[in-house]
């Protein structure tokens, strides 16, 4: 049992400083009605609490640390450009060896805009698709999380779809309108939705592979209809990959599912772990962007030279080492080993991971939507979880959440995070 009062201490005082005393709300480890762990340094698969507790880290950041926290590589390209100099408000060689190495990866990119976050990047796109479209509406999927942008962060109603309602205050009920929300893996209810405003239908955006319901993959036949339409209405396929893309495979989740979109967003691993965001596509679509277009976008910081630093050795290293089958093999070893831990406990439980990306949910059967994951047993993942905590396993904390695998996570690491689950489940959750 892991000692946290250092992190109980830090958190009163945070509380005192920002709201809920973090910045941003999962930290706050609500979800599973526990305390948040205060970190102080991270090395390979691992975490170092404020208390000196280690945890075998399976968050990585929410997906950048895909080579593992601390990379001798990356750390020394930070250094290097610190000593150069940590912001120039110009251009630099750094930004389009960036962009170069990208398109390598992922071909229906064509050009590519750097933005300094996930949220960025799609709120930047889905301005862009109306400018280029001179369109108005959007249609996003249920539980697909595209960051906290008013048009985007919308609730769905009842019914097979509807147009959007805030899903907070402070987005305004005109704005919210003009998106529309569908049931994610669900064909008839997106034709349902597509037909009742194509003709003003800017773009349909998608995370391909979901990760903030958890981990649920979009089904290809789901996927080529959304690609199938928007291609015969002259309306744009964003597929939103600041998760997935690098993360699943170096082409991303397009790659995977053989389907390419008009816009792709990005972010996490192209910056190495330092903030980031870009989105980029086909040429006569960037190219509406200023200064050469009249689709307006700018940012102090975008292409900032210690965020393209780090992404461009990331980068760099993984197109090297191309670590995607060992990442697979481990996070099935990993989710293999405690579906038949739980099974044998007379527990349900499902699992489903692509590349190092994976997810769980205590359910027999592995959700498919947003409804599906809300119907999942939230005690035995709440208590699941909290004992993980306390016995040094770092899993994320709500179900609503990917898990993610390093480079470094081998089969020591494995290995003892299943000797832990099994410990957990022989003594009971």
């Amino acid at each position: 049992m892991n000692n946290i009062n250092k992190s109980l201490e830090l958190f009163k005082e945070a509380e005192l400083l920002m709201p809920g005393g973090v910045n941003s709300p999962v930290r706050a480890f609500k979800n599973i009605n526990g305390n948040p762990i205060f970190f102080e340094k991270a090395k390979g698969a691992y975490l170092y609490d404020a208390d000196g507790n280690e945890y075998i880290d399976y968050i990585g950041s929410w997906g950048p640390m895909i080579m593992g926290h601390s990379h001798p590589k990356i750390v020394e390209a930070v250094k290097n450009q610190v000593e150069l100099g940590t912001s120039y408000g110009a251009p630099t060689g750094l930004e389009s060896d960036v962009a170069r190495l990208i398109k390598k990866c992922i071909p229906s990119i064509e050009k590519i805009r750097m933005v300094n976050s996930g949220t960025e990047a799609t709120m930047s796109a889905i301005r862009l698709a109306r400018g280029y479209t001179g369109r108005n509406k959007i249609i996003k999927f249920d539980g697909c999380y595209h960051g906290h942008v008013d048009s985007l962060l919308i609730k769905a109603g009842s019914g097979v779809s509807t147009f959007g309602l805030p899903d907070s205050p402070g987005v305004p009920d005109d704005l919210a309108k003009h998106t529309l929300s569908s049931p994610y893996n669900d064909i008839d209810a997106f034709v349902v939705a597509f037909n009742s405003v194509k003709d003003d239908l800017a773009a349909v955006i998608i995370e391909p592979i979901a990760g903030n319901m958890g981990f649920v993959p979009g089904e290809l036949k789901f996927l080529q209809t959304l690609r199938d339409l928007t291609s015969k209405n002259n309306s744009l396929l964003i597929f939103d990959e600041v998760m997935s893309g690098f993360r699943v495979s170096l082409g991303g989740a397009q790659e995977i599912f053989d389907i390419a979109p008009d816009l792709t967003t990005l972010g996490k691993v192209i910056g190495g772990g330092l903030p980031v965001g870009a989105f980029g596509g086909k040429k006569e679509i960037m190219d509406c962007l200023s200064p050469i277009g009249p689709v307006y976008q700018a940012g102090t910081l975008s292409g900032n030279p210690l965020a393209m630093a780090a992404g461009s050795s990331l980068l760099n290293l993984i197109i090297e080492e191309n670590p995607y089958q060992e990442l697979e093999n481990h996070a099935s070893m990993l989710l293999v080993e405690m579906r038949n831990i739980m099974n044998s406990a007379g527990i349900p439980f499902s699992t489903n991971q692509i590349g190092g990306m994976f997810g769980f949910f205590f359910s027999e059967k592995l959700p498919k939507n947003i409804e599906e994951v809300s119907e999942t047993d939230d005690n035995l993942f709440s208590n699941f979880l909290n004992s993980c905590m306390n016995n040094g396993i770092y899993f994320a904390p709500s179900k609503y959440e990917a898990g993610f695998i390093s480079f470094m996570h081998k089969e020591l690491e494995i290995d003892k995070t299943l000797g832990i689950v099994k410990d957990i489940i022989k003594k009971g959750i």
